[in-house]
């Protein structure tokens, strides 16, 4: 695929990638991959995934945030405050290198948010990391699971006006809440396995949308490792939907990731 492609939601420091990450960003390269927005999940993450914006300048753009589930994938918990306050100096440290504040947001996935306290915990989490991102004039890279509803109020009531909805998968009218309030909105290649997400994905206006791979996770095939170069999935995807040429889902979508993360420098 001719053009040039931003992957706006991955985790390449993620340890599935530690072996062959170079290996993963050549693929990418010659897929068409000009930058990588390179979300975190926890704390352990700050430092590598800084590196690796050193490593591969102008290719790998480092954010920072806490996802709103901690632990590993068999031990899955709802975040605690202690999980982001260790962290809150780094942000300040290194806010001249990142370029957004992500992977924050809302998980209310019963069996991993339960109560109604890991819920309240949860916002606290996210309503701080949203004002981190004010205070540092960054866009924010948010999830959203079993959340739509009430991570687009939570925003809009905390006043942000530049935010990444990735692999959003809440319900047309709460999506038309997120467009009202200048919002865009991302899709991994695990959407091309069904058809669930037409629908949105054909009201979501293309100058709101970005592309993601949201890798290793989410790829084009199940229980497979995503990378990033599957970013040309999504490109082909949303492009059928939308019955459009890829060529211009590519050239939109870059420009609307250019505009909504304005430190990339590609």
């Amino acid at each position: 695929m001719d053009g040039r492609l931003v992957d706006s939601h991955c985790h390449v420091s993620a340890d599935e990638f530690a072996q062959d990450l170079n290996d993963v960003i050549e693929r990418a390269k010659q897929a068409g991959v000009k930058a990588l927005i390179a979300v975190t999940e926890g704390a352990g993450e700050f430092e590598r995934v800084i590196q690796l914006s050193k490593i591969y300048p102008r290719l790998v753009f480092p954010c920072f945030g806490i996802h709103p589930l901690q632990g590993s994938e068999q031990a899955l918990h709802s975040v605690r405050t202690q999980d982001l306050e260790t962290v809150l100096p780094l942000f300040q440290a290194y806010r001249d290198d990142i370029v957004a504040v992500g992977e924050i947001g809302l998980d209310f996935t019963p069996w991993y948010a339960p109560t109604v306290l890991e819920r309240d915990e949860q916002l606290m989490v996210f309503k701080r990391q949203l004002e981190i991102s004010k205070e540092l004039e960054l866009p924010v890279n948010v999830h959203s699971r079993s959340a739509a509803k009430v991570t687009i109020a939570t925003m809009k009531e905390q006043g942000i006006r530049h935010a990444l909805l990735h692999n959003f998968a809440g319900r047309p009218s709460v999506a038309m809440e997120g467009l009202q309030a200048g919002y865009y909105f991302s899709f991994p290649p695990a959407v091309s396995r069904n058809d669930q997400r037409t629908k949105l994905i054909k009201q979501i206006p293309l100058e709101r949308i970005c592309l993601e791979t949201d890798s290793p996770a989410l790829g084009p095939e199940k229980h497979v490792r995503n990378e990033p170069k599957n970013i040309t999935v999504s490109c082909e995807y949303v492009a059928k939907v939308k019955g459009i040429a890829t060529e211009i889902v590519a050239e939109v979508t870059t420009q609307n990731a250019l505009c909504l993360f304005p430190k990339l420098k590609m």
